[in-house]
């Protein structure tokens, strides 16, 4: 069954003095329940808010990031057992981290660690320095606008975030979309991890800035390359630095800011 990420509805638009009745397209935002099975028990992990759509892959992204597990192997089970959960079975040794992982809270689409009762079993950043490749500035250049034109969903609505892999030469290999920016790079990672394709080495590209979480869980996936159409914050800055992980900000209109890694970029 088709999952539908956008939806129709009646507008009134105003150009100018004049208003007049049309149609358009809203991004889906709907709850997703995280159950998990370990030891014996199931306990309500997190309730996400989220675009519809390849929700295992975002499940086993979160897990990951959360340190919960480490390999595609680690999950007994994975199954949409409702049209807004899914539970993931796991191995009694989970028990302690999804403690750690519990929110209290609904998690809204612009947070992912918000409502966490501890930040230590957050997995560590991926090996340093294990990539010897560059990238030009020239393909950085052109990174934010191929990510735009691969974004199916957001042409229809404008209300997406987005989370692409590239080659250093540029080539798209895998994108996502979804209301939260964390949701979408929860289910690049996930799509990888479910693959058996991690780490990834490649140039991660997102729409908006760059948080705390999204370079945690990207440094955890091995990236050795971000680059963010926004500003990144103090603390991705320093987590990147911490990883030896190359952080670009700002990256539009043919400029971009280089805040960690310097030396996996060529031609400048």
């Amino acid at each position: 069954m088709k999952v539908e990420a956008a939806q129709s509805t009646e507008v009134m638009r105003v150009r100018g003095g004049q208003a007049l009745a049309a149609r358009d397209w809203l991004a889906i935002e709907r709850p997703l329940e995280i159950r998990a099975r370990a030891g014996g028990s199931t306990r309500i992990v997190s309730t996400t808010m989220r675009t519809p759509g390849q929700d295992r892959e975002l499940v086993a992204g979160f897990l990951f990031a959360e340190g919960v597990i480490a390999h595609a192997r680690d999950i007994r089970a994975l199954e949409a057992v409702e049209e807004d959960a899914v539970l993931v079975e796991l191995g009694p040794d989970a028990l302690a981290a999804l403690e750690a992982t519990r929110r209290p809270f609904v998690t809204t689409g612009a947070c992912g660690v918000c409502g966490r009762t501890s930040v230590a079993g957050l997995r560590p950043a991926g090996a340093e320095g294990a990539s010897s490749w560059t990238v030009s500035a020239h393909v950085i250049h052109g990174l934010p606008a191929a990510l735009r034109e691969a974004q199916a969903t957001f042409d229809r609505t404008g209300g997406l975030h987005a989370a692409g892999l590239f080659t250093p030469e540029g080539l798209l290999r895998t994108i996502h979309e979804d209301v939260g920016r964390h949701n979408a790079v929860d289910k690049l990672v996930g799509t990888l991890l479910l693959d058996d394709r991690l780490p990834a080495d490649g140039v991660l590209v997102v729409s908006g800035r760059a948080s705390f979480e999204l370079v945690q869980k990207a440094s955890a996936a091995g990236v050795p390359v971000m680059v963010a159409v926004g500003a990144p914050s103090s603390l991705a800055v320093e987590i990147a630095q911490a990883a030896d992980m190359t952080l670009l900000g700002f990256a539009r209109e043919q400029r971009f800011n280089i805040y960690s890694g310097a030396r996996r970029l060529s031609g400048i």
